[in-house]
């Protein structure tokens, strides 16, 4: 339906009834919009219009509707109870103690070994006391690391059983730090060993490589118990001993494999610390209180600086500080390789105010890197100290020369008084090798030669060669080119025969084949077969001996 309608020009009517005109246009206005939709049959009313019971549209929804039996009498109206049961309310841990205990989450171990381990510790109540004092410093940080991950809280004890909580300790297997670690595993897990730190010990950085280490070892074996017999013992060594389980029809449980008694009874002292520690009052022990709270800050270092001015600034003593930093080996901290340090939570506060205010220099040591094999005294003098000066501060030992490429700490001078960079901070390394008498010699290169191939032909460094002729390393030889090398000096046996030894054995062999009348040369054979069998069997015996004797803690 369709309409034609205007609107006449409203005349000229005074102001007082422009407002009814106004009023109409609107009114038109909203019939015509009315009149334009057209109902053509095909439209489709809103989902919410339609009945499901007929499929047709309906002009409101339709709610269901309930009809009670007229015979059922209504109950009467109540008041129903809006009560709750009560909250329970979880104070916070009173110490650290508390804390622990409420995170054990692994299966307890109940035999004669962990009674055997209970009363070695109960009746150490002095070592109990060093040891759980010693840990003060940092058992708040692992427990916040072991919360984190969502680990057991047993894990955070077993410092307890690896190192007293001695980030200092070194095994006889050259495993070191809180958690014990080994050169090869720790370098697996990214744990720097060089000249300068040793991050098996540092206190951040050994944590967080222990729980990567037992979280991959609980993800092989999915077994706590079976995972620290993997980390004292090596995973190779437990994967083997359960498979050999496996193919004998046996269980694969930690109390089931074979494996040595170190390992044996490596579990069993976890649990016994576990018990001491859940009740203390039962083995007549007393712990320490360690408030649960951080015990350490960490700060930020952006320049190189000497650890007694930290110390100074920090306001603590140089033991303390080396006791929260256990990986610095020497007396300077490297700010490009470790560039955060830890400080009991106050003294925090203190060094960083200090340090904004201090005016003197922060450094008096750097580290310089031995451009050609040298002997201490001519390095010494290249730095401008005692060679004995030198090699107290670098450890080095007597009757030992520096190969080229070996970083020394030195004072810092004029020359060189930069912060040490990052390459030379990660990966330092003091390379050594017994005094020689060197002999200057010259040799005449052939077609082809490179000052690196002259250099490996005679045994020698190739930046060695390159400082003593004064060419590159890469540098290319001229056939007949003449270079000069310091070649270690030979002593030829051959000359005289021998040494004073050799020609004694000989002597006695040519008179015991005089007195027997027999030749000399087939006497000397027998003597030398008898001597050759003697050291085969000898060397067979060692090479059992070391065999049998190498168990490594970690793979």
């Amino acid at each position: 339906m369709t309409h034609a309608f205007a609107l006449p020009s409203p005349p000229a009517f005074p102001s007082r009834n422009r407002r009814w005109w106004s009023t109409a246009a609107l009114v038109a206005g909203l019939f015509l919009s009315g009149c334009a939709t057209v109902d053509n049959g095909n439209s489709t009313p809103a989902p919410s219009a339609i009945d499901p019971s007929s499929n047709r549209a309906s002009t409101t929804p339709r709610l269901p509707s309930y009809r009670l039996p007229g015979d059922i009498p209504l109950s009467d109206i109540g008041v129903a109870s809006t009560s709750v049961p009560p909250v329970a309310l979880l104070a916070a841990p009173a110490d650290l103690w508390e804390r622990i205990r409420r995170g054990f989450a692994m299966t307890d171990l109940d035999n004669d070994l962990v009674r055997d381990q209970e009363r070695w510790y109960a009746t150490r109540p002095d070592y109990i006391q060093r040891m759980t004092e010693r840990s003060s410093r940092y058992l708040f940080h692992i427990v916040e690391e072991i919360e984190r991950r969502n680990m057991p809280m047993e894990l955070a004890l077993l410092p307890f059983i690896e190192s007293a909580f001695n980030p200092q300790a070194v095994s006889s297997a050259r495993a070191a730090g809180m958690w014990q670690f080994m050169p090869a595993t720790g370098q697996s897990f990214d744990l720097k060993q060089n000249v300068f730190r040793d991050d098996r010990r540092d206190v951040l950085a050994s944590t967080r490589a222990a729980l990567d280490y037992l979280q991959q070892l609980h993800g092989r074996f999915g077994d706590w118990h079976l995972a620290l017999a993997a980390y004292n013992w090596g995973q190779g060594n437990v994967n083997r001993a359960i498979t050999k389980n496996q193919r004998l029809g046996l269980p694969t449980g930690y109390t089931d494999i074979n494996m040595p008694l170190e390992t044996r009874t490596y579990v069993p002292k976890l649990q016994a610390v576990k018990n001491i520690m859940a009740q203390p009052q039962a083995f007549n022990t007393t712990l320490p209180l360690i408030g649960n709270h951080p015990f350490f800050d960490t700060v930020t270092l952006d320049r190189d600086i000497d650890v007694a001015v930290i110390a100074r600034l920090a306001e603590v003593s140089e033991a303390d500080f080396r006791a929260l930093n256990p990986s610095l080996k020497q007396p300077v901290v490297m700010a490009a390789g470790t560039p955060n340090i830890l400080l009991p939570w106050d003294n925090a506060v203190i060094f960083q105010t200090k340090l904004q205010s201090h005016d003197g220099p922060l450094a008096s040591w750097t580290a310089w890197v031995v451009p050609t094999t040298m002997t201490v005294a001519q390095a010494a003098s290249r730095v401008g100290m005692s060679e004995s000066e030198l090699r107290e501060v670098n450890n080095i030992p007597p009757r030992m020369s520096l190969r080229a490429g070996s970083s020394l700490l030195v004072p810092r001078t004029g020359q060189r008084n930069s912060d040490v960079p990052l390459h030379v901070a990660d990966n330092g390394q003091l390379n050594l090798q017994p005094d020689v008498v060197l002999r200057r010699s010259v040799v005449k290169a052939r077609k082809g030669d490179t000052l690196a191939r002259l250099a490996q032909r005679y045994g020698v460094s190739a930046v060695s060669v390159a400082g003593w002729n004064n060419l590159a390393v890469n540098a290319a030889l001229k056939p007949g080119q003449r270079v000069k090398l310091m070649l270690p000096k030979r002593i030829s046996l051959a000359a005289s025969g021998g040494t004073p030894a050799k020609k004694a054995a000989a002597s006695s062999t040519r008179k015991v084949a005089k007195s027997a009348g027999q030749p000399t040369k087939a006497k000397a054979k027998v003597v030398v077969k008898k001597k050759t069998t003697k050291s085969l069997a000898s060397s067979s015996a060692k090479t059992r001996l070391a065999s049998t004797a190498k168990i490594d803690k970690k793979p």
